[in-house]
């Protein structure tokens, strides 16, 4: 009905009333038209625990991820992709902020006695605050594991079970298909899986007993997930892993984690689909690390390091393709606020940027607080990788740096990483001491089952001692030697190439301000 306000007066020609009559109509259809429309660029940025590439789009023939692998089949897969650090709250403040985790202060896990937490005035780069400023509506599901909360803040938290991604997608359908905000969304979904947990498999006949990764016993499911079991003989033994019994049981649970992940991916499309969201959504999926294995977690190798990476844009015209460039964790953010619209390109910063001076000024919080390491937070680390995905063929970063210093606070071992494609520097500052364990990797049955056989027994690419006691360097060429094998620190032959990419270490450090830089001097 025409408000009565509206009406023309009777004394205007019956034309009039009627052309008036119409376009009141017409104005009040595509009001209504417009507000439930659909809103364009949204974003969905999918973060798994401790997963590495082990998907079908990577190439491996044991995982079952056919949701996953759609979504590479219509976008771009990254096929050099990685953390800066293989730690679960350290990697994801790298990704929230765009920044080296040591330079934004979240040094290890944010979680119980631990508790590490980035500066104050990261407020200023954060992930979720950017995107807000730069006119989203911001969601965030599944595991958090960041400090602090007011740094890293959404607008809107939803809960479901970190386990069961099929149910996260479905808590999450009411954010996405909201049209009563004209604004587009950004959500971050965060699984638990595949990271260890709930016990371990009691059904294995072997004395040491594979963990569960988070799946049910006793081949249970979680509701709404048609399970995919895997059988030990058929996995994928990675090359940082030795080939045993115990390793292949405990990847069986590990790959059935991963594929209730990708269940959910599953589910989350079918609702973009279903509400004429998923051409107006880019969709980005990547893992906080690899696979929670020694030699993976915690490390700074390949298989700690390494991550998938698969990005969906519906608004790319190559699409179905692979990159071969060099990307980080550190342009997480910096790419999807270009892909907002609010990246400055000069300042490789956001084009509204948050006064942190007086954001916590207005608070009236953190006043007397350390907030910035006594420099101000302006500019990201990492790039936009937007233009590659444009044009795949592009380069990304010709060098990229990764810096641990901690996972659980009594794990102090710090170690330096520079990589390019032909070379890859270890730096393991702590040297002498003995590499610790995270508790969930130490107390592996894949470990364990070898740690009973002494030093010498194999693990991977090198030994249980081996492993445990490190050089102050290692060096391996990544052409030759993908698997790192062969450490050619001592190597006379490259003598040159050691002190090259030395310094190449020490200007990146300079550069992403990080204070282990001190160690050249003074270890």
């Amino acid at each position: 009905m025409v408000p009565l306000l509206s009406r023309p007066p009777s004394k205007f020609p019956m034309s009039a009333r009627i052309a008036f009559s119409l376009l009141v109509a017409l104005t009040s259809w595509l009001s209504l038209t417009t507000a439930g429309r659909a809103a364009e660029r949204n974003v969905i940025f999918i973060i798994t625990d401790d997963e590495s590439p082990t998907l079908g789009c990577y190439g491996d023939t044991a995982a079952r991820t056919p949701a996953i692998d759609a979504l590479a089949a219509d976008g771009v897969v990254f096929r050099n992709a990685f953390a800066t650090t293989a730690s679960c709250s350290a990697s994801r403040s790298v990704v929230m902020s765009g920044l080296h985790n040591h330079r934004n202060g979240q040094f290890g896990h944010q979680h119980h006695y631990h508790k590490f937490a980035s500066f104050h005035d990261v407020v200023s780069l954060a992930l979720p605050r950017v995107m807000q400023r730069a006119g989203y509506r911001t969601g965030q599901i599944g595991k958090y594991h960041v400090a602090p909360e007011t740094v890293y803040q959404f607008e809107t938290y939803l809960n479901a079970n970190s386990r069961n991604a099929v149910e996260m997608a479905e808590t999450s359908k009411a954010f996405l298909t909201n049209r009563d905000d004209e604004r587009p969304f950004f959500l971050y979904f965060a699984t638990s899986d595949p990271h260890r947990g709930g016990g371990v498999d009691q059904s294995s006949e072997r004395e040491l007993k594979p963990n569960l990764f988070g799946n049910k016993p006793n081949r249970g499911s979680f509701p709404g997930v048609n399970e995919v079991f895997f059988d030990p003989a058929d996995v994928t033994v990675p090359p940082f892993l030795p080939d045993t019994p115990e390793t292949r049981e405990e990847l069986a649970q590990y790959y059935q984690s991963c594929s209730r992940v990708d269940a959910g991916v599953a589910r989350l499309v079918e609702i973009l689909k279903e509400a004429d969201l998923f051409d107006k959504t880019m969709i980005v999926f990547t893992s906080d690390h690899g696979m929670a294995f020694a030699g993976g977690k915690t490390t700074v190798y390949e298989g700690g390091l390494r991550v998938p990476f698969v990005v969906r844009d519906p608004y790319q015209t190559r699409r179905g393709v692979e990159s071969q460039a060099l990307i980080s964790h550190i342009d997480i953010t910096p790419s999807l606020l270009d892909f907002a619209g609010g990246l400055d390109a000069k300042t490789n910063g956001p084009k509204n940027p948050l006064n942190p001076n007086k954001f916590w000024k207005e608070r009236d919080e953190a006043l007397k607080e350390n907030r910035n390491g006594n420099k101000p937070f302006v500019s990201y680390h990492g790039k936009s990788w937007m233009p590659v995905l444009a044009d795949p063929t592009k380069p990304h970063h010709e060098t990229i740096m990764a810096s641990h210093t901690f996972h659980e606070i009594q794990m102090y071992y710090p170690m330096r990483v520079v990589r390019d494609n032909d070379y890859k520097l270890i730096w393991n500052i702590a040297h002498p001491l003995p590499y610790p364990f995270a508790s969930d990797l130490w107390a592996a049955s894949s470990w364990q089952a070898q740690l009973a056989k002494g030093d010498d027994a194999p693990y991977g690419q090198m030994t249980v001692g081996r492993y445990v006691q490190r050089p102050e360097f290692e060096l391996y060429d990544m052409r030759t030697d993908p698997n790192e094998s062969t450490n050619l620190a001592t190597s006379s032959g490259h003598a040159d190439v050691l002190e090259k990419y030395k310094a190449k270490l020490k200007a990146m450090q300079k550069e992403f301000d990080d204070p282990w830089i001190l160690k050249w001097t003074y270890e």
